[in-house]
């Protein structure tokens, strides 16, 4: 197996097509689908379903896919980090955020890495948690905000702040709500969460299994917080989430926001990095950057709702 057949492999993905993959890489096309049909031949399966319209990946294509991205990925590091020396970090740093993090943390970091690391493309993503955590896994991402749900052992993790959830529902028609709702009375009202095992979801649901309580009422699952926006604006429902993601509507009077007591509900927010793959440079500045930026937004209470927690490294 060698790297120029993990590249053709990954351009003919992207692209979906044998003819744009060989432009894409520079190469005549019948030397691509050689080296393509040797990478099969070792594999020992085949990568692609071809047809006149293009061509798609297989099942052992997709299981193929993430390892092949990570591999080249990984390789581009190694060349970076050996010609870095101990100058300014430099190269490429993939960043995955969770939907309800991006507005606090997306913007700040990627102005802080900016002025900080002129030398370092910060590539910042937006995924579910549950995503975030196989592309981690697999080496696709660098570095990842997880949800410290007790399960992120197999990463180098640091918790970094936690936030407290809130009842967040349409402000029209809530009258003589009391500032303060039990998580009891909550998990007996119709809510809106993250399909399982996504977001917020297994916090909820780990918290009423440890307090006794029957599993929240689900009514709706929707992961996308633009989504789940638009759902409560419309007064279809009511979710559980910090404030930060919904901080303008709540502002706005739009919505409102009732904090969660008896016992409170937070989640914590851990930093992460793959556990097995060693880490650029560029990635270990951006992780401390990171740290250092989140203490600073909870500090200045930019990141609403939140306390950072203290850094044992």
């Amino acid at each position: 197996m060698e790297l120029r057949q993990l590249r053709y492999f990954v351009a003919i993905a992207d692209s979906g097509s044998f003819s744009k993959a060989a432009e894409r890489v520079f190469v005549a096309q019948s030397a691509l689908s050689h080296q393509v049909a040797q990478l099969e031949s070792e594999l020992g399966t085949s990568l692609f379903h071809r047809s006149r319209r293009g061509v798609e990946l297989t099942e052992a294509g997709n299981r193929f896919f993430p390892h092949a991205v990570s591999i080249l990925r990984q390789s581009e590091e190694a060349i970076v980090s050996a010609r870095s020396g101990t100058g300014e970090p430099s190269g490429k740093v993939v960043f995955g955020i969770p939907h309800s993090v991006s507005n606090a943390l997306a913007l700040p970091l990627l102005r802080e890495v900016r002025q900080q690391f002129p030398k370092i493309q910060l590539e910042l993503t937006e995924e579910l948690t549950g995503n975030l955590t196989k592309q981690l896994r697999t080496g696709q991402i660098n570095l990842a905000i997880l949800f410290d749900n007790g399960q992120l052992s197999e990463f180098s993790s640091t918790p970094v702040l936690s936030e407290q959830m809130y009842l967040i529902e349409p402000a029209q028609g809530i009258q003589g709500r009391e500032s303060t709702i039990t998580f009891k009375q909550v998990l007996s009202m119709p809510l809106i969460l993250p399909a399982s095992p996504h977001g917020v979801r297994p916090i909820i649901e780990d918290a009423a299994s440890r307090a006794g309580y029957a599993s929240p009422q689900v009514f709706a699952d929707i992961s996308s917080i633009s989504i789940l926006r638009t759902t409560l604006l419309a007064g279809l429902g009511r979710t559980l989430l910090p404030v930060m993601p919904l901080w303008q509507e709540i502002e706005a009077g739009l919505l409102t926001a009732t904090a969660v007591v008896d016992p409170p509900l937070e989640r914590v927010l851990a930093l992460c990095a793959s556990g097995h793959i060693p880490c650029s440079s560029a990635s270990q500045a951006v992780e401390r950057l990171t740290r250092v930026l989140v203490r600073k937004l909870c500090a200045s209470e930019r990141w609403l709702g939140a306390k950072s927690i203290p850094d044992t490294i």
